[in-house]
């Protein structure tokens, strides 16, 4: 950047000089410059121009002249700043910047939150980290996977607020033959984010590339056959009925891009802009749903803004928390929505293993929940709230004083390990559970793995306890079902007859046409893993999101983010003459 390194060369004069008028020679500035005599000529012309310095040559070589230092580099870098920001270009402003955070915050503030550009209403958020290149085949973050759901469509959608998948790139859709044959109508005249017509045939494709896809594949394989009957219509031939299989289609596994191009979708909003300081989403010309309010959303990537101890961590403050606007004048923002999530941090206990029996697993779920362990981590608890239930109306098993006692005669292993991964909080878990042990005469060996997944059942196998984190989608139900298909973690702590068993149970729902009786068994289903202490919910977040009084239509999503559609800014109010 030819701003950054002049601004970089007047730094080293003003450290040499000041602002105190210096008698000095060329070769001396130049040896200050660290470049050429005839180059640092050009320099002072540059500066003299730009009204940095006062210089006055004398002619012959060697001879001294004076130079004065008219300005300090903090208020060129500031005037600077100011002026790209003014002219939108943030980018650019971000990677000039090397002021300190707070006088960082205070430039960037009236920048943030809702703002006018050219009589188009653009939402401004900042945000704690870089993100993830947004292929929703690879994504893990809970950002990017809302992002994901806002570039991308599918045949189906969840949609704020319902559990049932709605109509996106199908607008109707029928079941035939029990279950096992789904037809998809599609919309005319589709179109990608680059203009392109969005055929039906690049859809068929897809959905066959999906089919070998490590991502997508569990929701597509009891697909036998896909095929299009006519020209807006997408069918699916089952191997056995699935009445989850429009939930599954609204997955993130099953969001539909370009086929030459991960970023490029066809949702109500295209990716304009992709850095590691700034990313831009841009409103769909095209979009074939209500057209959102907002004309653009902008994440500056801020670490610097926020906490130190984030920033190689993931905590659940960022971005449980959302703030839009000025977060130097939080007198004017305020709360709009808060939620508690329906995902939840979770222990998992390997009983594949054998090195724990179900009573010793039961045993170490009674220690959690009677010792206050959770309620007394050192976080902010308005921030998290401990699990009551795994999802409304599917109580945990009842944790009495009576049946810790019945464990009294139960002695653990001597050793144990646990894995874990973000959120960082799992980590403030993980050594309050291992002094918890202790106390019971087992040394627990702990061990971080960076990822927001399980990589697969081979890293899992040797550890004995796992701590990891579960979202919970729009509809919870199928997100946990899904769940119980997906996460390698289940062929890591289930035996083979158990996960036989789990497997057949989950066709056997699969095949319900009744949602209720469907959800009716799951819940049966994970009461009994949570009863043999394979898995236990632990705590859930508090999501909040708030806003400066301009910004409207916040709606809480179930990601804990807000709805970018939905979003709006009022026009700026303009001043009587």
């Amino acid at each position: 950047m030819r701003l950054q390194n002049r601004l970089n060369q007047y730094q080293r004069l003003y450290n040499k000089t000041g602002l105190v008028p210096q008698a000095i020679t060329v070769s001396a500035l130049a040896a200050i410059f660290c470049c050429s005599e005839r180059h640092t000529r050009t320099l002072l012309a540059l500066f003299q121009q730009a009204g940095w310095i006062r210089w006055s040559s004398q002619a012959g070589r060697g001879k001294r002249a004076e130079i004065a230092c008219l300005k300090t580099p903090e208020s060129l870098r500031e005037s600077y700043l100011q002026k790209l920001l003014d002219e939108g270009e943030h980018s650019a402003a971000l990677q000039l910047s090397q002021l300190d955070a707070q006088h960082l915050n205070t430039l960037l503030a009236p920048h943030l939150g809702g703002q006018w550009q050219e009589d188009a209403p653009t939402l401004r958020i900042p945000y704690y980290r870089a993100m993830q290149t947004l292929d929703p085949q690879t994504l893990t973050g809970r950002a990017e996977q809302h992002i994901a759901h806002t570039l991308h469509a599918g045949l189906t959608r969840f949609v704020t607020g319902e559990s049932a998948p709605q109509p996106d790139l199908a607008h109707h859709w029928q079941i035939s033959h029990e279950g096992k044959v789904w037809q998809f109508f599609l919309r005319s005249h589709l179109y990608w984010h680059n203009g392109e017509p969005l055929l039906t045939r690049q859809i068929c494709q897809l959905f066959e590339t999906f089919r070998q896809s490590p991502r997508s594949r569990h929701s597509l394989d009891n697909v036998e056959a896909i095929s299009q009957p006519h020209a807006l219509c997408l069918q699916f031939q089952l191997q056995k009925p699935d009445y989850w299989f429009a939930h599954r289609l609204a997955d993130l596994s099953c969001l539909l891009f370009h086929p030459h191009a991960p970023t490029v979708g066809a949702g109500p909003f295209k990716l304009a802009h992709f850095a590691p300081e700034r990313v831009r989403l841009e409103q769909h010309p095209y979009y074939h749903l209500q057209r959102p309010y907002l004309s653009a959303i902008e994440y500056w990537i801020t670490p610097h803004l926020f906490d130190s101890e984030i920033k190689n961590k993931v905590s659940c403050q960022h971005p449980v928390r959302i703030t839009l606007g000025e977060k130097n004048q939080m007198a004017l923002v305020r709360p709009v929505k808060r939620s508690t999530s329906l995902g939840f941090c979770y222990l998992a206990i390997n009983l594949r293993k054998n090195a724990l029996s179900p009573a010793q697993a039961q045993k170490i779920v009674a220690l959690i929940r009677h010792s206050g362990l959770l309620d007394n981590l050192p976080i902010d608890h308005s921030l998290v709230k401990r699990s009551r239930e795994m999802l409304p109306g599917w109580p945990l098993p009842v944790a009495s004083t009576e049946a810790l006692e019945t464990h009294d005669g139960v002695q653990l292993p001597k050793k144990l390990s646990l894995l874990f991964h973000p959120p960082m909080e799992l980590e403030l878990v993980a050594g309050a559970l291992k002094t918890l042990l202790a106390d019971e005469g087992c040394e627990l060996e702990t061990h971080y793995h960076p990822g927001r997944l399980w990589n697969d059942a081979a890293q899992l196998t040797a550890v004995d306890l796992m701590l990891g984190d579960r979202l919970i989608g729009e509809a919870p139900v199928a997100t946990l079902e899904n769940w119980l298909r997906q996460d390698p973690l289940w062929h890591a702590i289930l035996s083979d007859d158990a996960l036989d068993q789990q497997n057949q149970r989950l066709l056997s729902i699969q095949q319900h046409p009744s949602e209720s009786l469907r959800e009716e068994k799951l819940r049966a289903h994970f009461y009994q893993l949570m009863e043999h202490g394979s898995i236990t919910p632990l705590f859930n977040y508090q999501y909040q999101v708030s806003a400066p009084p301009g910004v409207n239509g916040v709606q809480l999503t179930a990601w804990g983010w807000f709805d970018f559609c939905r979003a709006w800014l009022p026009p700026p109010v303009s001043q009587p003459d």
